[in-house]
């Protein structure tokens, strides 16, 4: 079985199947994620004081960090943490890390789309949602782990797109994912039209088309309201279609 690494969430490290490994500080759970998320990359001590401390570095930000890097090595096995003035993770290649699973997924779910492979894409957008919707280390506030959570909104975003066309396409007991997936959407998105024409699409694929034409509606409304535009022209068509 592969090693297995969550940031999302609850912090959890596998290197060895079923075997939790412990960290013993916050600390040094930073220093391991930003390694892992910056393999398979050398990185600077410098970029590392950045990283653990931002603006507040203490004074003694170089000598803390080798003992947070010796800590580390003595957590995780000195043949996994490589190097002294550049230090890089060295994990097996078939390690299984959530934030890259996330991304990964969504590749091969907007993919399958292109190609219309509509269960496969089902299955990776499941997948990159799964991943993605969790928060990355939710007990630290730092620029770049900031950065990564923008960019795991952004596949949360899109693998929701992603689920919602599969089920659609798919039909039948799916259509209620196409709904949900919409609707978790425009939580999360509320002025993505995306989401406005998936959930119209799938109310009516339900035959729910009076519900399909208020939510085009109610769109309609507040973007004439709030920035002065009709909807795209993609749901003005789409709204026409349940008229007829």
């Amino acid at each position: 079985m592969a090693a297995r690494i969550q940031l999302c969430g609850s912090f959890v490290v596998e290197l060895s199947p079923g075997v939790t490994t412990e960290f013993p500080s916050r600390q040094t759970r930073v220093l391991f994620a930003y390694l892992v998320l910056s393999r398979p990359h050398p990185v600077t001590r410098d970029a590392l004081v950045d990283a653990l401390w931002g603006d507040t570095s203490p004074a003694s930000a170089g000598a803390a960090l080798s003992v947070l890097i010796s800590k580390l090595r003595t957590t995780v096995g000195s043949d996994l943490i490589r190097g002294r003035t550049e230090v890089a993770i060295a994990l097996p290649d078939d390690t299984r890390v959530d934030v890259e699973t996330a991304f990964a997924a969504l590749h091969t779910a907007e993919s399958a789309i292109a190609t219309g492979e509509w269960q496969r894409a089902w299955f990776s957008a499941l997948t990159a949602q799964f991943n993605a919707r969790r928060t990355l280390l939710p007990e630290v506030e730092l620029a770049w782990v900031d950065s990564w959570r923008r960019r795991l909104a952004d596949v949360r975003v899109r693998a929701l797109e992603a689920y919602a066309s599969a089920c659609l396409q798919l039909g039948g007991p799916e259509l209620p994912g196409a709904e949900r997936a919409s609707r978790e959407l425009l939580e999360v998105a509320p002025m993505r039209e995306t989401g406005h024409l998936m959930l119209m699409r799938s109310l009516a694929a339900a035959g729910n088309t009076a519900e399909a034409l208020a939510v085009y509606e109610r769109l309609r409304r507040h973007l004439r309201e709030e920035l002065g535009v009709n909807p795209s022209r993609d749901l003005q068509d789409a709204y026409q279609a349940l008229l007829i």
